[in-house]
């Protein structure tokens, strides 16, 4: 298929013809599932490329019809699998944090661990609140971005800045400790 047969396609689909659509999806499927899989995306990647598909879709109104449609889609791929690690890792770091060791715990530990968590916690009790309600949510309930977004009614740009503006304050508080993201 060529690109000016690609850009009929995308033409028909932006003209309401949504069954176009899967003419795109046909040629490309197999090139973002291995993009997917090459990437990272594991047992993610029919997640990832489904997704990826569906922002796709809703994006194609900005799509620029003089650029080729594989590029532009397999940056969506690579964001999206990009996200999916991201989040696969720090699921595994919580539940790292929270597995409970099978040795016996040692109290001093115990009580170091409590004495830090009330640290944090009074730290973040002294953050503006508009840093403390997205730490919050990110971190306390486990909200992901567009989450935290939705819940707090904000864009997903001013949820990334005041998380990161947040985290910076902590770090400050708690020069000593280690602030995760």
């Amino acid at each position: 298929m060529s690109d000016s047969d690609e850009a009929a396609i995308v033409h028909r689909v932006r003209g309401g013809d949504s069954t176009a659509y899967a003419e795109l999806v046909n040629r490309h499927a197999r090139v973002a599932q291995r993009m997917a899989v090459l990437l990272g995306a594991g047992a993610d990647a029919d997640d990832v490329v489904q997704e990826s598909f569906v922002k796709a879709y809703r994006a194609l109104g900005g799509f620029r019809v003089d650029s080729a449609f594989r590029p532009w889609l397999l940056r969506i791929v690579a964001n999206e699998t990009r996200n999916v690690v991201r989040s696969r890792g720090r699921r595994a770091r919580r539940e790292e944090l929270a597995a409970v060791p099978d040795e016996v715990l040692d109290p001093a530990a115990v009580a170091l661990s409590a004495e830090r968590r009330r640290e944090l916690l009074d730290a973040l009790k002294a953050l503006p609140e508009q840093y403390r309600l997205v730490v919050t949510c990110r971190y306390l309930l486990e909200l992901d971005e567009q989450e935290t977004a939705t819940v707090l009614g904000w864009p997903r740009g001013t949820v990334k800045s005041r998380l990161h503006r947040a985290l910076g304050r902590l770090r400050s508080q708690l020069p000593d400790k280690e602030v995760q993201r």
